[in-house]
Parts: structure tokens; sequence; C-alpha cells
């Protein structure tokens, strides 16, 4: 009890100890969930480095002295992770959690390969006292029991470790009940996780991904600028916008199942193909074509623009669960809520401008050389990163060939569905014509 105040004490009597304070530049975290009965398993395994502010006992030239640590260890489990960690059971808070054993384990120790063998090792014997590590070096595992009510509930945690270094990565994983272990991966803090969530809960949180990343994306920004310049109004955009996001949304379904190739050239490659997308847009605007077809340009780049999507949308479908294309379709709408935001400011803000900035030639060609000139920066940038990797012919074999079959199947689909759209907007198109001529008859 006395060494445990000694450590409380010693939060507050050694802020300039400077080996106790040094804020870790990158920290892995480990960890484990398993709900079991009524009890919710947490196993923990983190950086010793990482528990500033305790002065750990130390024995020789900077030892770990495994004699004085327990409770030094126990204290750090409570302040730097119990504390900072929020889980929920349904929608509620889970009580403080009981320490089941904390204890020292050598960098090297591979036993939270799996759940089974980190538990056998956190419960089974401890280092040999005469053991000789720097304390820096050393990871603190430790094995934390919640109270729950049922192992059937759905779980949900805020793992609030980002404060352990500059760049903390928690690596989890979550094993139900008779169910799949589900990986898990942050970078920092990444808020609330529903470690099973219902469907609209994934449904919710795909949407405003979607809307975010939209807005986040200057690239996808600049193309949408592109297309709207020389059409400003929402009839002539409807079947511009439809057929983008037709085209998007097929290539990054198809990449959230794994259709996509697996090259380490080819988010390069499309990164570089998306900055050509754009000058080649703007450039078009400048020399004036006619845009009686874009629609059909803007399909074949909004396939390109869809492997992009899928870029950032990789690391968030750990967030899914088991409802992997309601979230790819709740992505999708978040895209478009997010490209429709656009729309509405751009064409009224575009209209203002040419009525009373400049004229609406000149207007085109400054904006549109402007986004060109941007674009072509970007493309460059990228086709300098492009040209690091190896190119590699794929080889020719049935797997090749079943994929490439796949691909041009969903493009015969793919063109048949927009032929389709288009067809019917271009007859809607002709009876109002028609019926407003007949009309001024």
């Amino acid at each position: 009890m006395m060494l445990r105040s000694v450590a409380i004490l010693g939060l507050f009597a050694l802020p300039y100890c400077a080996a106790a304070h040094d804020i870790p530049n990158d920290v892995t975290v480990q960890a484990f969930l398993k709900p079991g009965g009524q009890r919710l398993q947490f196993l923990v395994r983190v950086p010793l480095k990482a528990m500033r502010d305790i002065d750990f006992p130390k024995r020789g030239p900077g030892y770990l002295d495994f004699d004085r640590s327990d409770a030094y260890l126990h204290d750090a489990a409570i302040l730097w992770i119990a504390n900072a960690v929020e889980l929920y059971e349904d929608d509620d808070r889970l009580a403080q959690p009981q320490v089941l054993d904390a204890r020292v384990s050598l960098p090297s120790d591979r036993s939270f390969a799996s759940f089974q063998a980190a538990e056998a090792h956190v419960t089974g014997p401890r280092l040999p006292e005469d053991t000789t590590i720097v304390w820096d070096q050393a990871m603190l595992d430790v094995l934390f029991a919640y109270p729950i009510l049922s192992d059937q509930s759905r779980f949900s945690i805020h793992p609030g470790l980002a404060r352990l270094g500059l760049r903390t990565v928690t690596s989890l994983r979550f094993l139900p009940p008779g169910g799949m272990v589900r990986a898990f991966e942050f970078v920092g803090d990444p808020g609330l996780v529903r470690l099973d969530p219902r469907w609209h809960q994934a449904a919710l949180r795909f949407i405003l991904l979607g809307f975010q990343h939209i807005l986040d994306g200057t690239d996808h920004l600049l193309f949408l600028l592109c297309l709207v310049i020389p059409l400003r109004s929402l009839r002539a955009l409807i079947p511009v916008v439809t057929a983008f996001t037709v085209a998007h949304s097929i290539t990054l379904i198809a990449s959230a199942y794994d259709l996509a190739p697996g090259f380490l050239w080819f988010p390069p490659l499309i990164e570089t193909l998306i900055a050509v997308s754009i000058v080649y847009m703007a450039l078009e605007n400048i020399v004036g074509a006619a845009t009686k077809r874009r629609w059909m340009i803007a399909f074949g780049f909004g396939l390109i623009h869809g492997f992009g999507f899928s870029f950032a949308l990789r690391e968030t479908l750990q967030f899914a669960g088991s409802h992997l294309l309601t979230s790819l379709l709740s992505f999708n709408v978040g895209v478009e809520l997010g490209q429709l935001l656009v729309l509405l400011l751009l064409i009224p803000a575009l209209q203002l401008l040419f009525r009373y900035g400049v004229e609406e030639r000149m207007g085109t060609i400054i904006l549109s050389a402007l986004v060109a000139h941007t674009g072509w920066h970007w493309m460059t940038e990228r086709a300098d990163r492009l040209r690091q990797f190896s190119f590699t012919w794929p080889a020719i074999n049935a797997a090749f060939l079943a994929g490439a079959i796949r691909w041009l199947m969903l493009m015969v689909v793919a063109a048949g569905a927009a032929w389709l759209v288009f067809g019917v907007l271009r007859q809607r198109a002709g009876r109002t014509a028609l019926s407003k001529a007949a009309e001024t008859q």
C-alpha cells in the first residue's frame, strides 16, 4: 500500500524528471476484447516508456527493479489505460474495471499473436527477478475485467490512448462469443467505435464519412468545378452528374469487394489519372469544346475517381461490422450529398460572377486556366511518384482472365444502365420541349 502511495505521489513530485516526461514519438498498443458470461476481458500491451510521470524503480544503470515494480505497474495501468478507455454495453458505460494482473514483458515476446497465448502469458509465471532490461525498453501487459450483463450485448469502445505518444496506433481484436474475430486499427483517437454496429448505425457513420470525404477532397472538387463552369443549370448537369455518380459507384463497390488490381503502382497511377482528368476538363473548357457528350467523358473519368474514393474508404471499412454493402451504399450516399451541396453553392456563385463580375467566356477561361495550372502541378508531382514503381505485366492465366471477364461484364452492365438512364432523360427533355412549343403556339 505504501509503494502504491509513493507511485501516486511520484506523479506530482517528479515533474521535471526527463526520463519520465519524454513523450514517445511512436507508440503501438495491442489489445484484445473478449466478452464471456458476465465478464468482459480487456487485455492490453503498451510500451512502459509511454507511462509518463511515473518513476519506476530502477537498479544499476537504468535496469527495471522487478522486486519493487508491482505496485507501480498496477497504478500505471489504472492511470494511463483504464482511465483513458471508455467501454459501453449497448449505450451504458461500464464501471471501472478490476486489474486482474499486470506485469512486465520483454520487447521480443510474441505472445500477443492470439488471445489465448496472451492470456496464458499474462496469468502465467513472471519474468525472473534477475532479468536485466532497461526500463524504457520493457512492455507492460495488463488484464482488466469489466462486469457486464450479458456477452450477447453490443459493445462499443472509445480508446482514448492517443496521449500515450505523439503518434499512437492501437491494434484491437474483438472476439465475440461464437463469432468471427474482428480486427481494428486506429491512429490517434477515433472517437466512439461500435464493435458490432446495427445496420442504421453503420449507415449513418458511412454517410458522414462520404460527406466529409468529398468536401475534403480538393481534386474531386476541382473536377466538379470544371464540370459546372459551362453547364450552370441543374437540367444540363443532371445527365453529367448522374454519369459521374454511376461510374464512380461501380469502381468503388468493385474495389471494396477486392476486384481492383492489388499492385503497388495502382494507387499512384489512379492519383495521377485523377489529376489528368482535371487538366483535361479544364482545357476542354478553355477551347470551348461542345458539351453535349460531356456525360460520356464524366462517366469515363468517374470510373477513375471511384478508385480514388475506394482508397479513402478502405481504411474505414473496419467500422462496417457485418454490414459491408450497407456501408458502401451509405458512403456513396454521403458522397452524393456532398456533391449536391457543392453544386448548390457553385451554380449561383458562378451565375453571379458571370453576371456582375466578368464576361462569361473570359471568366470561363480564367477559372479553367487556374484549375489547369493546379492540376498540372499535381499531375507532374504524382507522375514522379509513379515512376518510382516498377511496372510488371500481370501473368496471363485463368485468374487474370476471370478477373478481366468480370470487369468486362461490369462495364457492359454499366454502359447499358447509363444508356438507359440517359435515353429516359432525353425523352423527358423532348416531351418538355414539345409541350412548351405547343403552349407558345
